[in-house]
């Protein structure tokens, strides 16, 4: 496990107890300076009159006595310069997805991942968006989060890891602001679709069923999660997540050239999965354990089964909700021995299968270090 490359933040690391980004914080913040400005600007300097000159009768032209010209340098108001790597991690979460469920502020997505790489000096942001819909949507918002956290820390740009949808939501941000992004780790995305998305659509094909999906999604929601309101939309986030809303999205928003792309896959069911997940660019972090295996949960064994195919004897790879083959984009780095929710330790630091060492603390701050030797 390397964990002495995690550091490196210097003054700028964000307190351990502090509360992600408030939007209504950085706003107010804003309103405070502006007032502060207009105060000074009524209370300094002396009284003119309409003609621009003070009292002593002199012209206001902005030259001082030898006849230069007194006027600020502009060079002289310019911001300073923003801060470049080491970045700022942003954690971005995926369908169904929570900072603190429902107010529970130890049940986090990435469980425990924030704490435990602030723990070790990295600048950590979790910010949450609509657990149920589009990556277009979704990827609005988590744009004006990194805005928030740019302003914040004083950084150029961040760096993007995503699970599941959260990877399309960061390449959505790449693509249409790649002012904002360094490089983007998709972790288990489904780039090219779900076959169980595409289950889920066939089964609610009438539009008044998909109207009434979305708003008992509102409904019950809406006390759990922070950010459900009228736009959330399950049909919309399913409809994102099938082969031909992936197809659609892939085509809409390109890579940015400026902007590095990973990937990552997961693999359970007792699959290794040699062949597809073998990666000459994959860290020893991830290659030291191609020879480990995963037992399925048995909350992903329907998905699962379905998504291994028609072959038993040559199941394809996949992590009980994304096929490996649909997760590779970029830089594939290879493939890690966990199913969809142990990726992240989820349920509540739920561990992997029995004789399975793989543990995703470690494997998240392997990957920090990993990302800061290539330059981020």
């Amino acid at each position: 496990m390397i964990a002495s490359g995690c550091g490196g933040s210097g003054g700028l690391m964000e307190d351990a107890g502090m509360d992600d980004v408030s939007s209504d914080a950085i706003a107010d913040a804003r309103v405070d300076t502006a007032d502060a400005r207009m105060d000074a600007s009524r209370d300094s300097g002396p009284d003119t009159d309409d003609t621009g000159a003070d009292d002593s009768g002199a012209d206001d032209t902005g030259a001082d006595d030898s006849g230069h010209d007194a006027t600020t340098d502009p060079a002289d108001t310019e911001p300073p310069p923003r801060l470049g790597p080491p970045y700022p991690i942003v954690l971005a979460h995926g369908f169904f997805g929570f900072e603190d469920f429902a107010g529970l502020a130890f049940e986090t997505y990435f469980f425990q991942v924030k704490a435990d790489l602030m723990e070790r000096g990295e600048q950590v942001f979790t910010p949450e968006v609509d657990p149920f819909n589009n990556s277009e949507v979704r990827g609005e918002q988590l744009a004006d989060r990194i805005e928030d956290i740019l302003a914040m820390t004083g950084h150029e740009k961040v760096l993007i890891i995503g699970h599941s949808q959260g990877g399309l939501d960061a390449r959505y941000v790449a693509s249409t602001r790649p002012d904002l992004v360094a490089a983007v780790v998709s972790y288990a995305t489904p780039h090219r679709g779900s076959p169980i998305a595409d289950i889920a659509l066939g089964l609610i094909r009438d539009d008044r069923s998909r109207a009434l999906i979305d708003q008992l999604v509102r409904i019950i929601g809406a006390p759990i999660y922070d950010e459900v309101g009228e736009e959330t939309s399950v049909v919309a986030a399913v409809q994102q997540l099938s082969a031909e809303g992936t197809l659609r999205f892939n085509e809409t928003y390109e890579d940015a050239p400026t902007v590095g792309y990973f990937s990552i896959a997961g693999r359970t069911d007792l699959v290794l999965a040699r062949d597809v997940c073998r990666s000459d660019d994959a860290p020893s972090f991830i290659r030291d354990f191609d020879g480990t295996r995963d037992l399925v949960d048995p909350l992903f064994d329907i998905p699962e089964s379905i998504l291994d195919g028609d072959n038993p004897f040559n199941p394809i790879a996949n992590d009980g909700l994304v096929r490996v083959e649909d997760a590779q984009h970029g830089v594939f780095l290879g493939c890690v021995p966990a199913d969809h929710m142990d990726e992240v330790g989820q349920i509540l630091g739920d561990r992997p299968g029995l004789g399975n060492g793989w543990r995703h603390k470690p494997f998240f701050r392997d990957l920090v270090s990993f990302l800061r030797s290539e330059g981020y």
